[in-house]
C-alpha cells in the first residue's frame, strides 16, 4: 500500500478509548494530519485499506484482535509507519511489538512534543527515496549499490559481516532494529539469542566510523530493544541511550 501524496497527510488512530482519540485527533490536527479513528483492530485494518492513511498509532489492548495482531495482519500487504501507543511498558511487550512490525512505541501517558518528535523521524524516512543507493550521516557516505563505505571522503575497510550490519540499518535508517531481527538476518534463526554478536560487531563499526566512538552520535543503541542508525544529528528520540555498558 502506498500512502497518500495529495494534500495534508494523513493518521489513523485505532484505539478503544474515547478521551485518547479524541486527544490524538486534536493534536494531529493541530500538526496538519487529517485524522480517521477506529475503534476495534479489524475495523481499523479495513479503515487502512479503505484511506491509505501515511501514519497508523495503535493501541494494544484492544477488544476484537490485540494489537499485535493488526499490525502482523498489515504488515502482509503494506508498509505503513506504525507507532504503538500503548499502557503496556515492559520491554518484553515493546521487543514483541518492534519484532511484529511497529517501528516505533510510545508508553502512555505520553509527552506531545516527544510524539510529534518520532511522527518527523518516521515521515522524512517514508518521503525519502527507498531507492536511493547513498546514505550518508555525518561525514560518512554509505553506496548500497557499489558496497561501498567511505568517511570524509576516505574508504573505510569493513569485513563483509560489518558491511550487512551496517546496510541493514542503512536501509532501515530512523527505525529500530530489535537484536532478534538483526541476528536472524544476518546470522539466521539458529544464532537469535546470540547478543554478544552484535556487541562485538557494532562497537568495530563504531570504531571505524564515529568521530567519538564512546559517546556515538549515529549508531546508537536503544536499550534492551537493539539499534538504529540516526540520519542526521537532528534526528533523536528519548529512546536513544548511546552505548550499553560494554558495547
Amino acid at each position: 500500500m502506498q500512502p497518500n501524496s495529495l494534500g495534508p497527510p494523513k493518521a489513523l488512530v485505532i484505539d478503544d478509548e474515547p478521551q485518547m482519540r479524541r486527544l490524538l485527533k486534536l493534536l494531529l490536527e493541530a500538526e496538519g494530519y487529517t485524522v480517521q479513528s477506529a475503534i476495534e483492530g479489524m475495523a481499523g485494518l479495513t479503515e487502512a485499506a479503505l484511506s491509505r492513511p501515511d501514519i497508523i498509532i495503535v493501541d494494544l489492548g484492544l477488544p476484537d484482535i490485540s494489537g499485535l495482531e493488526v499490525i502482523k495482519r498489515l504488515r502482509e500487504w503494506s508498509d505503513v509507519p506504525v507507532i504503538v501507543l500503548s499502557v503496556q511498558t515492559s520491554q518484553v511487550e515493546k521487543v514483541n511489538a518492534l519484532d511484529t512490525g511497529a517501528d516505533d512505541y510510545l508508553s502512555k501517558p505520553f509527552d506531545p512534543s516527544e510524539l510529534f518528535a518520532r511522527l518527523r523521524v518516521l515521515r522524512r524516512r517514508q518521503q525519502s527515496d527507498d531507492s536511493s543507493a547513498m546514505v550518508r550521516f555525518g561525514t560518512v557516505e554509505v553506496d548500497l549499490n557499489a558496497r561501498r563505505v567511505k568517511k570524509a571522503g576516505q574508504e573505510i575497510e569493513l569485513t563483509p559481516r560489518e558491511y550487512e550490519f551496517l546496510a541493514l540499518l542503512a536501509k532501515n535508517r530512523g527505525k529500530i532494529i530489535t537484536h532478534h531481527q538483526i541476528l536472524k538476518e544476518l546470522w539466521g534463526p539458529q544464532c537469535e539469542d546470540r547478543t554478544n554478536y552484535l556487541r562485538i560487531y557494532m562497537a568495530r563499526l563504531r570504531r571505524k566510523l564515529e568521530d567519538e566512538p564512546n559517546q556515538p552520535k549515529f549508531l546508537l543503541t536503544t536499550s534492551r530493544l537493539g539499534y538504529r542508525l540516526r540520519p542526521d544529528e537532528n534526528q533523536t528520540g528519548p529512546l536513544d541511550t548511546g552505548p550499553e555498558p560494554g558495547r
